[in-house]
């Protein structure tokens, strides 16, 4: 689809916003086609492609949500932007898990429509792509899921890809929902590197480290003077984050006395530095994580209603890993192709059975304690066979490991002969540390497990330090 080829259909009931869009549009080298009701569309809709639709919610007859549900089931992937004079936040909710590109509420910018149409025109000629690669594209999905850094071809990972490709368009708010380790962190940054703003800052708060006294300094910067040790003026992350994303991070953690100053930085969208009596307005999109239910953190008192329903404009919800244990060979493989090249150590085997260890634990971790149980692993092996020591069960292998038959080696390897390899593996490990269980790159760290366990292991197996 060739930009100059670009059909936009309007459809609103208001003749004059009509032909005021239609001029607008037609300016940029568009070409366009009104309608005054969703039925005049579906009766005369034109063959040619369409490169975005540019709807009114409220229609005679026909709803312009009907409308797109209709689109929908009819599997027409036409992007849509919706506009109305009575927008409202489940209304937006609604339109935006449906699909649409940007909800404009009247009177709008005639910039927010131009940017909202050039995204509607990506999507489509992306559209395209998907349509004319097929086979292409599936590969991408079931290994790297089109995404940076997202691994995996499960139904609950790619059911959330599908939520994060609907709502990056648009500026809404999301609240990203999911526990410790699932990868919230990376869901935000696919959210932005689809969105309009991907060429500006995304911005990162852990709102778990931000001491109380130093909340407003963080988040809206402060003035020289304006406290003892504000030595010069200082953007906060707000200001950081102008025209980008804001991800905050663990955004349950912030206390009920803080709460209200950051709504109100979100409803009005201005705020003052501290020590500064001038108002600053702040264009961010924000994006929220946390591993605590909101809801129940308003029931007891602890996270202030209002501010809920200000970022749960769009929840996405990731899965635990125990629910997509699918995911965990392509997983183990990609962190295992990473972490040799970031360690600089030699390429180990993962083996089927390893695989089924891993797809037997349930990880309360999920992905970031595998990251970590395969990282010991790889330097445990200096290029052999991948043990995983998982909680509780320790070695979680069976008493033989299928090996590679093509490196022309047995199929499989007795336990003894596995021990034996742990031993000489802990053995390289220890002298390239010099024998030094703690501190900076001592055998423990290196490990990536405690000294004590490190102790223990080491008089289990009997190995002694040589003259």
């Amino acid at each position: 689809m060739n930009e100059n080829d670009s059909l936009v259909c309007i459809i609103d009931d208001e003749s004059l916003i009509r032909e005021s869009l239609s001029n607008l549009l037609r300016s940029m080298g568009l070409k366009v086609r009104a309608f005054a009701s969703a039925q005049e569309f579906l009766s005369n809709r034109p063959r040619e492609a369409l490169s975005c639709l540019v709807l009114d919610v409220q229609l005679p007859g026909i709803s312009g949500l009907d409308l797109q549900q209709e689109l929908a089931s009819g599997n027409a992937q036409i992007p849509i932007i919706f506009i109305t004079g009575h927008g409202d936040i489940p209304m937006s909710v609604r339109a935006m898990k449906a699909g649409a590109i940007e909800f404009l509420t009247k009177p709008f910018r005639d910039e927010d429509l131009l940017n909202a149409v050039n995204q509607a025109n990506n999507r489509g000629r992306q559209i395209e792509q998907l349509k004319n690669k097929p086979s292409q594209t599936k590969l991408a999905h079931e290994v790297r899921t089109g995404f940076s850094e997202i691994v995996g071809q499960s139904a609950a990972l790619h059911h959330v890809l599908r939520q994060v490709e609907t709502v990056a368009f648009s500026d809404s708010t999301v609240l990203i929902l999911g526990e410790t380790g699932t990868g919230k962190e990376l869901i935000a940054r696919a959210v932005h590197e689809r969105s309009r703003r991907k060429d500006k800052s995304l911005v990162r708060v852990n709102c778990t480290s931000i001491p109380k006294e130093l909340f407003e300094s963080e988040f809206f910067g402060h003035a020289k003077g304006a406290f003892t040790g504000a030595i010069k003026d200082r953007a906060g992350r707000f200001e950081l984050a102008a025209g980008g994303t804001l991800f905050l991070d663990e955004i349950g953690e912030i206390p009920l006395e803080l709460q209200g100053k950051l709504l109100r930085v979100l409803q009005e969208k201005s705020y003052e530095r501290v020590g500064e009596d001038r108002t600053r307005h702040v264009d961010v999109r924000i994006v929220a994580a946390t591993n605590r239910d909101l809801k129940k953190e308003v029931a007891a008192g602890r996270f202030r209603e209002d501010l809920y329903y200000r970022l749960n404009v769009f929840p996405l919800k990731v899965a635990a890993l125990r629910e997509r244990k699918e995911d965990i060979p392509l997983l183990a493989t990609h962190f295992v192709e990473s972490l040799v090249k970031e360690l600089g150590l030699p390429k180990p085997r993962l083996t089927r059975a390893g695989i089924e260890a891993l797809q037997n634990y349930d990880w309360p971790g999920n992905i970031r304690e595998l990251r970590n149980v395969i990282e010991r692993a790889v330097v445990f092996a200096q290029g052999g066979t991948l043990q995983f020591e998982l909680p509780e069960t320790g070695v979680n292998l069976p008493t033989i490991a299928p090996r590679d038959v093509d490196q022309g080696e047995p199929e499989y390897l007795t336990e003894s002969e596995m021990r034996r390899r742990e031993r000489e593996n802990l053995f390289a490990v220890l002298q390239k540390a010099s024998w030094r269980i703690k501190g900076i790159d001592g055998a423990a760290e290196l490990l990536g497990v405690k000294p004590t366990t490190l102790i223990a292991r080491i008089e289990r197996m009997g190995l002694k330090r040589p003259a």
